[in-house]
């Protein structure tokens, strides 16, 4: 099953074309600024039983009147049967198009990354009739973008930088920073990147910041992610109130019992969160001659 992580790593080529110049000048090859792109059909199954995908295919048109086709591939591990789909899809393409293939693997850990800029050769050993050169982004390469200005420079290159650093130890101030940088944008640049951001995070620790940076840095969007943010903080907020609230009855009781409760017990009392074990102290509260009969179930 296809992971959001994944989805986002090649999706936002397809929200942000542009940004794969940016990209490319990162990874030390001078393609120029698209004039325009179009989104391609990703389906390259032939007449036969046998499907293939590309996760993104983009047409880039440059202002000098040339063409090219970018695929765009989001890979989470290393797949030993990866590099031969790959070359079939860009001869497919070269094939089909008559437009030049190029070949951009997204990566969010450094040993897939690593694995995926290998050349790949299709052939004899003495004599290989094909090599792969994919270029690649990943943890490896991508800024790390903790400056502001910067990120607000260009931020598809910053949502993407901060999704191949989901795993990075200071992906904190990474994401720190792409909220700060969101604050004075319009909202219909900030949804897309709040949602992408989210999406590439995947299950992560970090998609966990990210949910409570932009529920604090960016609470005046509206967007899907914002909104579901605040739902939870207030759902949250309303089991905070009434734990406590449960709480202060139990120690209110024992106290009324002339029931010594020490510093331990206290703290075990106001540091419960879980409203059903709070209930059943608070029922037994009452017939209680130590805290231990609070407790424990007779």
């Amino acid at each position: 099953m296809v992971s959001s992580s994944h989805e986002a790593m090649h999706r936002i080529f397809q929200e942000y074309p542009g940004l794969f110049t940016r990209v490319s000048e990162v990874l030390g090859v001078a393609i120029g600024p698209p004039a325009s792109a179009t989104v391609m059909p990703t389906d390259l199954t032939e007449n036969r039983p046998l499907e293939r995908r590309v996760d993104t295919l983009l047409r880039i048109d440059m202002a000098d009147d040339q063409s090219y086709l970018l695929a765009i591939e989001a890979q989470g591990k290393k797949d030993p049967e990866k590099p031969a789909s790959w070359m079939y899809y860009l001869s497919y393409l070269q094939a089909k198009y008559k437009l030049p293939p190029m070949l951009l693997v997204v990566c969010q850990d450094r040993a897939t990354a690593e694995w995926a800029a290998r050349p790949f050769a299709v052939g004899h050993p003495q004599s290989p009739v094909l090599t792969l050169q994919a270029l690649v982004a990943g943890p490896h390469n991508m800024p790390v973008i903790t400056d502001v200005a910067e990120a607000r420079k260009d931020l598809a290159l910053a949502t993407l930088a901060a999704i191949t650093h989901a795993g990075d130890p200071d992906i904190g101030a990474i994401l720190k920073t792409l909220s700060t940088a969101l604050r004075d944008v319009p909202e219909t640049i900030a949804d897309p990147i709040v949602e992408l951001t989210a999406q590439g995070l995947g299950n992560r620790p970090a998609a966990q910041q990210w949910r409570n940076l932009v529920a604090v840095d960016l609470s005046f969007y509206k967007s899907a992610l914002s909104e579901e943010i605040r739902d939870e903080g207030r759902a949250e907020g309303r089991t905070e109130g009434r734990a406590e609230g449960l709480a202060r009855s139990i120690l209110l009781l024992l106290g009324q019992a002339g029931i010594e409760v020490s510093d331990e017990v206290r703290e075990r009392i106001t540091g419960c969160s879980d409203l059903d074990t709070l209930t059943r102290w608070l029922l037994r509260a009452p017939a209680a001659r130590s805290v231990e009969d609070v407790f424990t179930e007779k």
